[in-house]
Order: structure tokens, then sequence, then C-alpha cells
């Protein structure tokens, strides 16, 4: 497996492999300096300003690639790095940018918060191919009267929360607990957090949204159609053009929210809570989202598994220690394991900063950079006592890598598995992410790592679901399939990964994607394939 693993690493640039030949990046960046003006008003001064290349301006160009590269395992020397990064400011820029891309012949990747964890947005298999990076849209408007707000694809959570927080202590959005992943990716991929059992997805409360097309124009609800505007909520907007902003309906929360954390190590019977633990949450109230970690820890110098069970509650702490007393005595909650504050404040925890921080916090974009890697599972049938000690003894023995238990029920059992791209809904009892991060740079700690996630990927077959098994389009994983070089034969490699993502919903993305992109343009490794033999055959070759 070792030997594998070691393949791996050392082809992943091939991975990215060379299926066109390499155009020097200075010619690409001198075409686009001279298409942007021809599809704009605006002048070459102020187009230039948005253009960075890697040899035009080469100092400025990699401060803006870095700036939101979020894992370090793709920000090798031998990554594969854009010609070109686009900074749009104003939709037209944006407008421009596709077309020149169309125009030159070169990939177009777009990025938002660069929280992917396999960095496809700033990544390509293709040599020639350029970033198109959306982090001035970033503006928001709540309304308070109306409940919504209009985000900008390059905002990133923390900073959606605080905005609200600024309006009301009363409204919320159900999305992720990181504060620094971007909205647009966040939403594309269907998005979830602490109250998905009370209100679903972040998805499921879009309910507009603007989008540049492959042909330049500027579409909203409306104007795209009800079919593109229900795959750009969990099918992977960068699939179907460049997404401007979304329009999402607020929730309303009580003025008091309660969270714990509760750990146990397996002598502690860590293994038969966790048991208990399924059966609660598929039935247990909605207001309450009990999530579980199971990690390998020291204790006395011996390394041993633990489970902490952290939760999030809509409600205060007297009725949450009742329901917890009546459905999950065996967890022995106690009003002391509560705090108690306002839906921001669980924000601020979830993120984990202390109870002194102030909510301003999340306005801060930057975040710790290490060395990680993600895969998921669904589960739909308990796993037995056994089974789970069993994965507690493996997670002890690989050493480092850990699991993250997502329970489901509620509303997302409300909910049907068409109403959105994500189809994961009635029938799961919860989601594992699988969880590896490391901060030493050295190939052999990265090769470890990686074999880790697999190892324990294979290990847990039995225990989840099947034909085919799930994945998480959020949790991006290239070891589940991609496609290989400019995407001309791309159906029968999307399928594997697209069914595991999508499931039924494949089908009906295929069929939107070759409606509204027939000769995919807008592709990347992991990007919903149009069907066989429906390109107009138009030329990808670069412009001289």
């Amino acid at each position: 497996m070792k030997s594998l693993v070691m393949l791996s690493i050392l082809l992943t640039p091939l991975l990215f492999s060379f299926s066109n030949a390499a155009v020097d990046p200075d010619s690409v960046y001198q075409s686009f300096i001279q298409c942007l003006p021809s599809q704009s008003t605006e002048s070459l001064q102020t187009l230039s300003s948005i253009v960075y290349g890697s040899t035009a301006n080469s100092s400025s160009y990699t401060t803006v690639l870095r700036a939101y590269i979020k894992n370090e395992r793709l920000n090798r020397t031998s990554t594969p790095k854009p010609a070109v990064i686009i900074t749009p400011t104003k939709e037209s820029q944006v407008q421009a940018a596709v077309l020149c891309a169309k125009k030159i012949g070169v990939q177009i990747k777009i990025r938002s918060g660069g929280h992917d964890y396999e960095g496809i947005s700033y990544i390509s298999s293709d040599p020639n191919f350029v970033i198109l990076d959306m982090f001035n849209f970033r503006s928001i408007h709540v309304n308070i009267a109306k409940e919504t707000a209009v985000v900008g694809t390059g905002a990133l959570l923390g900073e959606l929360y605080y905005r609200i927080y600024e309006k009301s202590k009363v409204h919320a959005f159900p999305a992720g607990v990181s504060p620094t992943v971007g909205v647009g990716g966040h939403l594309s991929g269907g998005g979830y957090g602490t109250m998905l059992r009370k209100f679903g997805l972040a998805v499921d409360h879009v309910i507009d949204a603007r989008i540049v097309d492959v042909n330049g124009r500027v579409l909203d609800r409306k104007s795209m159609g009800e079919d593109l505007f229900w795959a750009i909520r969990g099918g992977g907007g960068a699939s179907f053009g460049v997404i401007l902003s979304y329009t999402v309906k607020l929730v309303r929360v009580p003025e008091v929210n309660t969270i714990f954390r509760i750990m146990k190590t397996v002598s502690e019977n860590a293994s038969e809570l966790v048991y208990k633990w399924q059966s609660v949450m598929a039935n247990i109230d909605d207001d309450l989202f009990i999530r579980v970690l199971l990690q390998p820890v020291t204790v006395n110098r011996q390394r041993v598994g633990r489970a902490s069970f952290i939760a999030h509650y809509l409600g205060d702490s007297d009725s949450l220690v009742a329901l917890m007393t009546k459905n999950f005595p065996e967890l022995g909650l106690r009003k002391e394991d509560c705090v108690e504050g306002s839906w921001i404040d669980a924000v601020l925890y979830w993120a984990n900063f202390d109870n002194t921080t102030a909510p301003d916090v999340l306005l801060d974009r930057t975040s710790n950079i290490n060395f990680g890697k993600r895969k998921s599972d669904y589960v739909q049938t308990p796993i037995s006592v056994s089974g789970i000690t069993s994965i507690f003894n493996k997670l002890v023995e690989l050493g480092r890598l850990g699991f993250v238990f997502n329970p489901y029920g509620g509303r997302m059992n409300e909910i049907a598995a068409d109403a959105a791209p994500f189809p994961h809904r009635a029938g799961n009892l919860f989601k594992i992410q699988y969880s590896i991060g490391w901060t030493d740079p050295a190939l052999e700690v990265e090769i470890n790592s990686l074999n880790q996630s697999r190892v324990m990927h294979d290990f847990m077959t039995p225990f989840v679901s099947k034909n085919p098994r799930g994945a998480f389009l959020n949790y991006r994983d290239l070891d589940i399939g991609v496609i290989t070089g400019n995407g001309t034969n791309s159906y029968g490699e999307g399928q594997v990964y697209g069914k595991m993502y999508f499931m039924d919903n494949f089908d009906r993305l295929v069929k939107i994607k070759t409606a509204v992109d027939p000769d995919n343009f807008f592709r990347n490794e992991q990007s919903i394939p149009t069907l066989p033999g429906k390109s107009s055959g138009k030329s990808r070759k670069m412009m001289k």
C-alpha cells in the first residue's frame, strides 16, 4: 500500500496532466490584456489592474495566488500554477473574462474562498488555465424586514453571520461552522451546519442567484430558468457558469441557545454511547444537533479512542437537560455542562473561539493554513457496539486520522431527495467526515497521512452506504474519480464520482449541463460532464 501511495504522490502533478501543449504564460497574459478591452467599455488601464501574470507582475501574482490557498498540500513548487489570475470587481469584468477565456482557448477556474479540499478552484489538469478569483465580490445586504440577504460569492460565512448579527439577534442562516469558508463554494456544493436538523441545508434557503453563463450573459433566477437554478444549488456552480451572488432566506432562532461538549474514552463506554447516539439523533427534537468526534488520543501515556459529543441546541439549558435526561440519560448531561448564549455566541464557540471573543472576529479573512486531506461517507444502518469498538481500534492503530459524525433526521428527512442536487436526505442516519491534518512539509509525512485516509476508507466499507457508496461534494475527494484530459470524453469518467455525489440527480445535472454549456467550457476534474456527442465542436485552440 505504501508504494502505491508514494506513486500517487509522485504523480499528483500528472493527475493534473498536460493533455495539451503548454503555452508561454506571458503569451496568455498579453492575450488577455489585448482581449479584455474589446469585450468591455472600460479603459485598458482599469482592466490591466485586475490581471496578474506569473511573469508580467510576478510578485503581486504570487501574493494573490497564495492569499486563498487553504491547504499547504496544494501549495508545493510542483503544484500546477495558472498563467493568469483575474480579480474582477464588477459583473461586466466577469463577463469580459469569460468571453476572453473562450476566445483565447484557456480553461477558467473559479475561486471564492479557496477551501476546496482538493484545490481544484486554483489547480488544473490543463496546462493552459487561468483563475477567476471572486474575492472582491463580497458585498452583503441584509434585509430583516424581508428576512433575506443578498451575498456575493466571494463573501465568507463569518462575514455573512456578522452582518446578520448586526441587524438582528433572532435571525440566522443555517450554514457551516468555519467562518473562513467562501459562500460561493459552500452554497453551490450543498452547505450544512449545526442547524440542519431544524432547517435543512444552506441551499434549501437559496431563493435567487446571479450567474454569468458561457455566453457572457448575466442571468437571475427568472432569466436562467428553474432547471439551471436547481443545478447551482448543490450541483457545483463552477460546472455551469460563474456565480456572482446568492439571495438567501434567513431563519428565526431563539434569543437563548445552548452548547455543550462531553468527552468519553473507550474505557468510559464511548462505544456504547456512540451506538446509542445513532438511534437517539434519528428521532430527537429537531432543535438539537449533536456532532460526535472520534479520535485517537493519549491518556496516561497510552493511545486510546475518545468520543467527543458537541451540541448546539436552539433553546435554554433547562429544557436541553430535560430533553437529554429523557432521551439520552447515558450521556449524563448536567446543567453545569451547558453554556447559554445567543446564536452568534454559538457560532463563535463552534469556530473554536473562547467566550471572551468579540463577534467582529468573524470579519477576519485569515485562517490557519496546514496540510490536510478529507473524505466522506454516509451511514444508513446503525453500526453495532462491536463495530464502533473496531473503528476506535483502527483509528488508534493508524494514529492521527479522526472522524466527524454529523447526525441527520429532522428536517433532512422531510425534504425530497430531488429538491436540490444534494440527494442524501431521508434514509441516512449520519454523515462521516474523514479528517487528517499535519504541519510537517516532509513528503514522507504526506504519504503516511494520505495512506491513513485511504486505509480507513477501505476499512469502513462494511459500515457505510452501498450501490453507490455516497459522498459529499463539499468534502471533495479526487480518490473517488476524476475527469482526465480536456474533458472531451468525460461522461463515463464523470459517472463514477457523479453517482456518488448526486445519486439519481446526476442524470438531470448532466442534461442541464449539456443544454447550457454543450462544449464543456466550465469544467474541472470533478465537474458535471456533458452527454456524449452533444458538443457543438467549437475549437479550444489557443488564440495566436
